[in-house]
């Protein structure tokens, strides 16, 4: 059982504060197992920008023994206290991920535990984040930022992608992707997709070419995908291809094609006992050592590792 604080404030917004408690709290797959408890400065009865009351039981020495700390929003201008700081700096000290959903990362950058290094917030206050805070690598291109110990993440739907990558990270994909099944909301976008669209969608998703690609290289991850008859399939040039994929998921097409392969081997792994070699070959990389180095490289582990960490039978024990 991880045990997660999430701050509340006087006039937070009800929807920043119900994401992780919507993500984490609430018992739908049987392998999620989180304790959260929401917690505030001064407990008690507090307001919502939204015009009704809340009421939160516990004080802020909940992050003193929580795993993950959430801090779900914040006012750019409002001051922080020394208290609320302490508690952070303590929880991160001692091991605990700090989340800093939307302009929560500005709690972040005042605490100082992400100092020297890249925070994400949402592109309306990037700009205020990088004055407040020089010594801090904004990113505002981007709809989440993974430091292992510091997450952050841009506003509102991103808040729900980044929470889902907490699960996703413990517990694995197949779990992940029950919790987004049961919320409705889309499995895995990437952190490091654009935050928004300069390329425009149809109104129609059946005439959304670069949407028709990404199924169509989706249903392929076993074969070679070039590049060439990726942009034959969105009936555009490779150069206009590559140019409005970029745009649309910030990434290139073979970066977002070895994120899909990653997730598909991940998943064979967690939910078939088929040996190494043939998960590598079903999800496109043709053999374990690419595999190998590719699970190294991105996810920091190996194969064999993920499938004894989340493999179902070592789940749901």
């Amino acid at each position: 059982m991880r045990r997660v604080a999430v701050l509340a404030f006087d006039g937070i917004s009800p929807f920043h504060l119900s994401v992780p408690c919507l993500v984490l709290g609430e018992r739908r797959a049987p392998a999620v197992r989180y304790d959260v408890r929401v917690c505030a400065e001064e407990p008690g009865s507090l307001r919502t920008n939204a015009g009704f009351g809340i009421s939160v039981p516990h004080g802020l020495d909940v992050m003193d023994q929580a795993d993950v700390v959430v801090l779900p929003s914040w006012e750019p201008g409002r001051p922080a206290s020394d208290e609320l700081l302490a508690a952070i700096r303590r929880a991160h000290a001692r091991g605990a991920t700090v989340v800093g959903l939307c302009i929560g990362a500005f709690l972040v950058a005042a605490s100082g535990i992400a100092d020297g290094r890249e925070v994400c917030t949402h592109w309306r206050f990037a700009d205020e984040l990088r004055t407040r805070y020089p010594g801090l690598a904004v990113r505002a291109d981007v709809l989440w930022s993974d430091l292992g110990d510091v997450i952050t993440s841009a506003g509102t739907a991103s808040s729900l992608d980044c929470c889902l990558h907490l699960v996703r990270t413990h517990y694995g994909v197949e779990v992940a992707q029950q919790v987004a099944r049961d919320i409705v909301v889309a499995p895995h976008r990437s952190g490091s997709q654009a935050q928004y669209i300069p390329v425009p969608v149809p109104a129609d998703p059946a005439d959304d070419p670069i949407e028709k690609a990404m199924v169509w290289a989706r249903e392929r991850l076993d074969r070679p995908v070039s590049l060439d008859e990726w942009a034959g399939v969105a009936a555009m040039s490779r150069r206009t291809f590559t140019r409005q994929f970029r745009a649309r998921t910030g990434s290139s097409g073979q970066a977002w094609l070895l994120r899909q392969r990653l997730d598909r081997a991940r998943l064979l792994l967690e939910t078939t006992d088929r040996p190494v070699e043939r998960v590598a070959t079903e999800s496109g990389f043709g053999s374990a050592d690419t595999l190998r180095h590719h699970f190294h490289l991105v996810l920091g582990t190996t194969p064999q590792r993920h499938r004894q960490e989340f493999s179902n039978s070592t789940i749901r024990a």
